[in-house]
């Protein structure tokens, strides 16, 4: 039973990760709107939580040739899942940036993470409830 619970709670531990994560990066963006040649990044968040999950996603794979090889894994998972955002409109200075997606990201990852707060905050008042009963 405890191992049900746990495993709950950690996918949704690692799904606020990949939000907080995804919400730095889309503020980075933000910071950067004026800075030339700097170039949107952005989060693919179900390959990120698969990723993290431990599911096989798009990671590279490194051949190594001998034993004295270092293995080429990546130290975060989510940083996996990072990509360039596509360019909307071309700036002169060579920056991507465009604040009215970051903007619009910026608030739907907002929700999303309020979103899961409050159903994990769900989740443990039940928890609670249940054991208090008992």
């Amino acid at each position: 039973m405890t191992d049900r619970l746990d495993a709950t709670m950690r996918f949704h531990q690692t799904a606020l990760n990949a939000r907080a994560y995804r919400q730095q990066v889309i503020a980075s963006n933000i910071a950067n709107a004026d800075t030339p040649n700097y170039k949107a990044r952005d989060l693919d968040f179900r390959q990120a939580l698969s990723g993290a999950l431990g599911a096989k996603g798009d990671a590279l794979a490194l051949k190594t040739t001998s034993q004295r090889h270092i293995a080429g894994a990546a130290s975060n998972p989510l940083e996996a899942a990072l990509k360039f955002r596509t360019e909307e409109q071309g700036a002169v200075d060579g920056n991507t940036v465009n604040m009215d997606v970051e903007r619009s990201a910026f608030a739907e990852n907002s929700v999303h993470y309020q979103a899961s707060l409050t159903f994990i905050n769900g989740m443990l008042t039940t928890m609670q409830r249940a054991i208090q009963n008992q």
